[in-house]
């Protein structure tokens, strides 16, 4: 019997390397999010992006947001994941709208990315939503070339003109921060001197234009 308990017992142990290769990298890539270790995820390359998206598809809030924050930190562009982040651009959870809109702009150039996130900071009901939408465009658009940032420059040349001080004051400060320059705009100004800093503004994205 002792004998029988130890083959049996080999056999199951022989039979480990093969579970374990049949768990693969699945097994590997969830346990990595789970252990939100960016590193050794970004050590197994952009293969392992469907996994991630999948992950994230099926995953409750937490995994959700743990995940947009690990594609953050990887920036590594996938259309699968823009897609998959954007069903969740407008949740009023706080945590995981706040690492989507972070995310989107470090897995997409998309321009349907642009105008969401113009749209939750210039329409957004909640301010937190808002200013974060404006960090996300000021600090996050890496895989924009250009000519595709004209289409953000105009959103947040527009949005100068908004009746909301806090959007004027958000949109103004996105565009320091790409431009280096406020063309003399105070989001606190009469009406009549933000619209001269604002024609200036739109004569300088007319300049940009015409140098693509």
């Amino acid at each position: 019997m002792r004998q029988l308990a130890l083959a049996g017992m080999l056999l199951t142990l022989l039979h480990v390397p093969a579970v374990l290769a049949a768990a693969g990298p699945a097994s590997s890539v969830a346990g990595l999010v789970a252990r939100d270790d960016s590193d050794a995820l970004r050590s197994q390359g952009p293969k392992i992006l469907p996994e991630m998206v999948a992950l994230y598809t099926t995953g409750d809030t937490e995994q959700r947001t743990r995940i947009a924050n690990l594609l953050y930190r990887l920036a590594w562009k996938s259309p699968e994941a823009a897609k998959a982040l954007m069903r969740d651009v407008h949740t009023q959870d706080v945590g995981l709208r706040i690492a989507v809109q972070y995310a989107l702009g470090r897995v997409s150039d998309q321009p349907a990315v642009v105008d969401v996130l113009l749209h939750n900071m210039t329409d957004d009901p909640n301010p937190v939503f808002r200013d974060k939408a404006a960090c996300a465009l000021a600090y996050d658009q890496i895989h924009l070339s250009e000519a595709e940032k004209v289409r953000l420059y105009e959103g947040l040349i527009g949005a100068l003109a908004s009746e909301e001080p806090q959007v004027r004051s958000i949109a103004i400060q996105a565009l320091q921060i790409h431009t280096g320059q406020t063309k003399g705009f105070l989001p606190i100004a009469p009406p009549e001197k933000r619209r001269e800093s604002i024609a200036r503004w739109q004569r300088w994205l007319a300049e940009y234009k015409a140098n693509l």
